[in-house]
């Protein structure tokens, strides 16, 4: 067993980690006659493998996803028109690296949300800070802040994550605090960090959803100039596909 001193002496120095392994680490070392420096370094190893685990779970319990969507999950010929090489390309994250956009849009129920959920996951994945929000969700939280003049710190918990997914932008029209509010979003983060969007419509139809074109065409602008864009206009829903009632 390990030394009870020993044991405590890693608790102070926070490498209580070690010992989940130690043991086995230690009955190891002895059956391979492995050398002081190579026991050492595969603890090391396990107990940075551990760090990298726990700061993983972390992130995705701070992303807020709704389910627990992964590419390797997302069945890519159930609509041909998904074009699988370019959602495996923005799963590099490389995108993120580059500031760069992404817009997702189509028919209503074809896998939209899963494929940003699962972008979203592959970012956490390699070390990325993610938020996922519903669009409505978002714009209700920072017309609330308003309210008790929290808005300046509302707003930053949507510009400070590496990848903000917002999911359903543009299922109604915009009020006009609405629109200032995303357009603040936008503008914050344009250029500094990656805003991906989920939306039912096209984007050339997100103008009529603004009350003025001008500040629509500007948040557009800026959103479309950096941005790839995966267009899903036809196919059967995906949600029908994973129905109970299609699994019997």
């Amino acid at each position: 067993m390990t030394d009870h001193h020993l044991t405590e002496q890693l608790r102070k120095l926070k490498l209580g980690g070690f010992t989940e392994s130690l043991e086995l680490r230690l009955t190891q070392a002895k059956s391979e006659d492995l050398p002081y420096v190579a026991f050492l370094s595969l603890v090391v190893q396990d107990e940075i493998e551990r760090r990298e685990a726990k700061k993983l779970t972390q992130r995705i319990r701070q992303a807020s996803f709704e389910e627990d969507k992964t590419l390797e999950g997302f069945d890519f010929a159930f609509n041909p028109r998904i074009r699988r090489s370019i959602v495996t390309d923005l799963a590099t994250c490389l995108f993120i690296e580059k500031k760069e956009h992404v817009l997702v849009y189509g028919l209503p129920g074809v896998g939209k949300t899963h494929i940003a959920q699962a972008l979203g996951h592959e970012a956490c994945r390699r070390g990325y800070t993610t938020l996922f929000v519903k669009s409505a969700k978002m714009l209700r939280s920072l017309f609330a802040a308003r309210a008790d003049h929290s808005w300046e710190r509302q707003l930053k918990k949507y510009t400070r994550p590496d990848l903000l997914i917002i999911d359903d932008f543009g299922l109604t029209a915009l009020t006009q605090v609405q629109a200032e509010d995303f357009y603040e979003v936008v503008t914050e983060r344009h250029l500094r960090s990656s805003i991906l969007i989920t939306s039912n419509r096209p984007p050339q139809d997100w103008v009529a959803l603004f009350p003025d074109p001008v500040m629509a065409n500007s948040a557009l602008d800026r959103l479309s100039h950096h941005a790839h864009h995966i267009m899903v206009d036809e196919g059967d829903t995906y949600r029908r596909k994973l129905s109970p009632r299609n699994n019997k």
